[in-house]
């Protein structure tokens, strides 16, 4: 049994016998109050309580014994759920410790994911905000690209509106003509060649065949003149254009016709150049024409169907000239000019040098006249102080005898002597002055012979 129990019951026990014999010894009191004190009755009333309380006590402790017997039961009981009771909660807690361990796994998982996570995040972000100013861009260059396909167009028609205008203009002699002049100047002056200066434009000249105005003299160094004139042979070649180079049949075979009909166009305007022999009417001129003709593919063209068309305009002394040959020939003469010009500037130069060298000559002449004379000077005050130290102020300190607290001071002689130029132009340009006065450099050298004190004036008089 329970120490507990067992000290619960003996307490509950005492308690009720305490209260029978409490009970039962007023009770003798007051009949011993009340009776004489006869000691048989006394022992017989003595007897008589103590089986009354033998059969309280029996009864009390049956009574006590089951309602021990009852607290057994209900302790058992209360025991019995108590252990459930402390079992169960042991299961809450333990099912509360693996929750919150679970959670606590769960929360490391779920912040390591998170962790591992925050990258992807970042880049997923930048990739949705790159996304989205790509979205932006596309659309705003959708619609520049659009705005410039619609430009291209309206640019294209209006190009193909300008091809047609220029190919209809073209056709016309007069507007082919100054198309030709407009090309050449604008070649001439991109080669660096200045108009009226290195080139005139429809100057008349006087040849053997009359009066002729070529379409522009070129201006060569030392007075000589190349005549140029434009070609623009087109009719023929834009008919032939139109027919694909890919075509057959008869379309090919009117191709070729076209070709050696714009050939023959190129071959007249030689001839028609040949006849007008510019060369004889310019001075000191190269006997030959150069026929510039302004679209390089109309000459190709011309020599693809004619190979022999080269040879036979050199044999009329006429150049046949597209404009990069014609470009090259330009900027050679430009450079010619600017060789012409720099023999010219040397030239100056030269000359310039020669004076300046002469009058450095003179100028060296003067510094040493001057240090000559400066020497002079030196040596002569060199005598002064001489002479006044050792002739003059002798006399005089004799006649001042009387008086010795005056002092005469003691001039200083001057020992420091003019620089002579050392430099070889200057020193040669002394004595070539001093061979214009008829002393020879090797007496000079070997001192026999002194530079002569009028070097100066015979160089200013010369």
């Amino acid at each position: 049994m329970d120490p507990i129990v067992s000290l619960l019951l003996g307490l509950t026990l005492g308690v009720v016998l305490g209260a029978v014999i409490s009970g039962l010894l007023a009770s003798s009191r007051r009949a011993t109050s009340s009776a004489d004190a006869d000691p048989a009755i006394l022992e017989a009333r003595h007897a008589q309580l103590l089986a009354e309380l033998r059969a309280q006590e029996a009864a009390a402790r049956a009574e006590v014994s089951s309602q021990l017997a009852a607290a057994d039961a209900t302790l058992a009981g209360l025991r019995e759920q108590l252990t459930v009771a402390q079992q169960q909660y042991r299961d809450l807690l333990e099912r509360e410790r693996l929750d919150a361990q679970k959670r606590a796994e769960a929360e490391r998982d779920e912040s390591k994911v998170l962790q591992a996570l925050a990258p992807v995040k970042e880049t997923l972000s930048n990739m949705q905000q790159k996304v989205t100013e790509l979205e932006t861009q596309r659309s705003q260059q959708h619609g520049e690209l659009s705005q410039q396909l619609k430009t291209a167009t309206e640019s294209e028609e209006r190009l193909r509106a300008t091809a047609e205008s220029l190919a209809s203009a073209l056709r016309n002699n007069a507007t082919r003509g100054v198309w030709g002049e407009t090309q050449l100047r604008t070649l001439v002056e991109s080669a660096g060649l200045v108009n009226r200066v290195d080139f005139t434009v429809q100057s008349t000249i006087e040849s053997e065949s009359g009066t002729r105005r070529p379409d522009m003299v070129i201006n060569l160094p030392g007075g000589k003149s190349i005549p140029v004139d434009a070609k623009v042979p087109y009719n023929s070649y834009i008919e032939a254009s139109a027919i694909p180079s890919s075509a057959t049949g008869d379309q090919e075979a009117a191709r070729g016709r076209l070709l050696l009909q714009h050939a023959k166009q190129v071959k007249s305007h030689v001839d028609a150049l040949a006849s007008k022999t510019y060369w004889t009417g310019l001075a000191a001129s190269p006997d030959f024409t150069i026929a510039f003709i302004p679209n390089e593919p109309l000459l190709a063209a011309a020599m693809e169907a004619d190979p022999n068309l080269m040879e036979y305009a050199f044999s009329k002394r006429i150049i046949l000239a597209n404009p990069v040959t014609l470009w090259a020939l330009l900027k050679t003469i430009a450079f010619t000019w600017q060789q012409d010009v720099l023999t010219e500037d040397a030239k100056k130069l030269f000359d310039l040098g020669k004076e300046l060298y002469s009058r450095l000559a003179t100028l060296s002449d003067h510094a040493d006249k001057l240090r000559r004379s400066i020497e002079s000077t030196v040596t002569s005050y060199n005598n002064f102080a001489s002479s006044l130290e050792q002739r003059v102020l002798v006399t005089a300190r004799k006649l001042d005898a009387l008086d010795e607290s005056k002092v005469i001071g003691t001039p200083v002689q001057v020992d420091e002597r003019p620089k002579q130029l050392s430099q070889p132009e200057l020193v040669h340009a002394e004595l070539a002055a001093l061979d214009e006065t008829g002393v020879g450099r090797d007496e000079l050298d070997l001192g026999l012979a002194t530079p002569p004190d009028d070097l100066d004036t015979k160089r200013r008089s010369a």
